[in-house]
């Protein structure tokens, strides 16, 4: 069962006309961020661009934001989040910002309202450090990029 946590927003003045992020489905895990550009743009192939969203959050501490690719721009257009996932710190209080780039063939249009990423709010663990000279044993030890294989076991 999720649980529900409260956090501040502010609409930025240029984002009036626009819905504040929302769960589409029940068991949504991201809301979605919408492009607040003034006019309609171009995303030439192989080019980034930060497109605000019109939005400034306060996360409680103890919390993140992520902001993540739409699979759909992804699998159909190649347009991404260049920073995937960018995070947004508890302290941070200027607008959200989405950095994509366009990794298909084709110019991709953006234009003002369309749905271009999600936002997930989670809780972050602060790490403390204890040094050691040696670490606890495993199967996979320090086993690197690749090491455990692609194929089936069985």
């Amino acid at each position: 069962m999720s649980k529900t946590v409260a956090v501040e927003l502010r609409r930025l003045e240029h984002a009036s006309d626009l819905p504040v992020p929302a769960y589409e489905t029940a068991h949504a895990a991201g809301m979605d961020l919408m492009a607040c550009i003034p006019a309609d743009m171009e995303l030439a192939p192989g080019k980034r661009a930060v497109i605000p969203s019109g939005f400034a959050v306060a996360l409680p501490e103890g919390f993140e934001a992520q902001v993540r690719p739409r699979s759909g721009l992804a699998a159909k257009h190649g347009v991404t989040v260049l920073n995937a996932p960018g995070t947004i710190d508890a302290d941070y209080r200027g607008e959200i910002g989405v950095i994509l780039i366009n990794h298909g063939e084709t110019s991709f249009a953006i234009s003002r309202g369309m749905r271009i990423a999600q936002l997930v709010v989670a809780l972050v663990a602060r790490v403390a450090w204890r040094e050691t000279d040696v670490l606890t044993e495993t199967d996979r030890g320090a086993g690197g990029f690749g090491s455990t294989g692609t194929g089936k076991k069985g």
